[in-house]
């Protein structure tokens, strides 16, 4: 891989990563149409990671509030302020664990080695964002419960297939138990945190196989590529998620799917 590939894979990354298009599935189809062979998934993780900052940098009031009402909790000096956070915190923590057994389950298939399927999983997410259109409620973080980290949990379990997006699919969920738009981006990109520290933990001992194909410039460029335009994207999303506008990217998927079922 040439530093330009990375460069391009990189902000592929971090356009896809919360536009819901799938990053994952669009790193596959970017891999197949530039003609780059088989990488260790852990570059994608590392990508992945440069978007993870912007999440954290994005909603850090948020995380900071969570963080401390733990950490009060731990040490016993917990106030009443504290307790919707600390359920919030235990919410991520239950629909992490929902996503870590579907998703290591699905992992195993090894299915980003497969296009036609990512063709396909680009039409289920088409799917998910039409229906986000017509979904909603009015759950906030005061009335949130274990039914809504379930349902949200498992939906992102499902997103570890390339194709499937993670945002568009999480979101889709949050909306249909009910939770209301303002809360459903937030709560879908809280929980892609421990999310993507898992997936980097399970493929660091692939970080050897990584050096033998990805120069350390190409990775260095991939990533900084990925933190710059996963922020534009994220401002963007925000935006159109309390808008209800998700469904405009199914015009894109669509034909994506269409075009990858009859192209690979």
């Amino acid at each position: 891989m040439d530093l330009w590939q990375s460069i391009a894979l990189g902000i592929l990354q971090g356009i896809s990563e919360f536009i819901p298009i799938s990053s994952s599935g669009h790193l596959v189809v970017g891999r197949a149409i530039m003609g780059i062979g088989e990488i260790p998934l852990l570059y994608d993780v590392i990508l992945h990671i440069a978007t993870l900052i912007v999440v954290i940098v994005f909603f850090r009031a948020r995380i900071h509030r969570m963080l401390r009402a733990v950490f009060r909790w731990l040490s016993r000096q917990s106030t009443v302020e504290d307790g919707q956070d600390l359920r919030l915190s235990l919410l991520v923590i239950i629909a992490t664990a929902i996503t870590v057994v579907i998703g290591l389950a699905i992992r195993q298939l090894d299915l980003h080695l497969y296009p036609r399927l990512v063709a396909g999983a680009f039409l289920f997410t088409a799917a998910l964002l039409i229906a986000s259109h017509f979904l909603g409620g009015k759950v906030d973080y005061s009335t949130i419960g274990s039914k809504h980290a379930l349902i949200v949990g498992t939906m992102q379990g499902i997103s570890v297939i390339p194709g499937v997006s993670r945002s568009g699919s999480t979101i889709f969920a949050a909306l249909a138990s009910g939770i209301s738009r303002e809360k459903a981006g937030e709560f879908s990109f809280l929980l892609s945190i421990p999310a993507i520290l898992g997936a980097l933990v399970l493929e660091m001992r692939h970080f050897g196989d990584l050096g033998m194909v990805v120069s350390p410039a190409s990775l260095a460029l991939g990533f900084l590529a990925s933190l710059v335009f996963g922020f534009l994207s994220l401002s963007l999303l925000v935006r159109l998620i309390r808008g209800g506008k998700l469904w405009l990217f199914s015009l894109y998927l669509i034909p994506l799917g269409i075009w990858g079922l009859f192209t690979f």
